[in-house]
């Protein structure tokens, strides 16, 4: 029996985040409209120098629209800064909807937006979404050719 209940309810997905600079950076887009909550996670791969972690909401599918910060992580002077740190944020779309209608932009689609203090870090950014219909292939292998 094949069972695939977690890969029907869930959208995961990693980011391979080596930006080669210091400025705040889009990881990958998704539309909030298919998930109910959104859990990202930042691990650190290579470095030590302090992050910027932000959950961003835009109008358009590739961030060119309006952009509003959601959220940001909080973090102790200094951290995560050892290979091996990771910190987390979570994100509800009533929580967008929320942003949305105080702003009066119709934010639809969201990304990790993370910095480094120095251009040489790198760290995978991976996102969890809780689907709002089970749908299969929600989380699918992605292969290289």
């Amino acid at each position: 029996m094949t069972v695939k209940k977690l890969t029907t309810d869930l959208y995961v997905r990693h980011y391979d985040l080596d930006p080669d600079a210091t400025t705040l950076t889009d990881v990958g887009w998704i539309d909030m409209k298919l998930y109910s909550t959104v859990l990202m996670s930042f691990f650190r791969n290579i470095g030590t120098s302090a992050v910027v972690f932000n959950i961003v909401a835009n109008t358009a599918s590739d961030g060119s629209g309006d952009e509003v910060i959601v959220k940001t992580q909080a973090q102790a002077a200094g951290a995560p800064d050892a290979v091996g740190d990771q910190i987390f944020l979570e994100v509800s779309q009533e929580e967008i909807a929320s942003k949305a209608t105080d702003d009066g932009y119709a934010y639809r689609y969201i990304s990790a937006n993370i910095s480094f203090a120095t251009g040489t870090d790198e760290a995978t950014v991976t996102y969890i979404g809780k689907v709002l219909h089970n749908q299969s292939g929600a989380t699918a292998d992605i292969i290289s050719t």
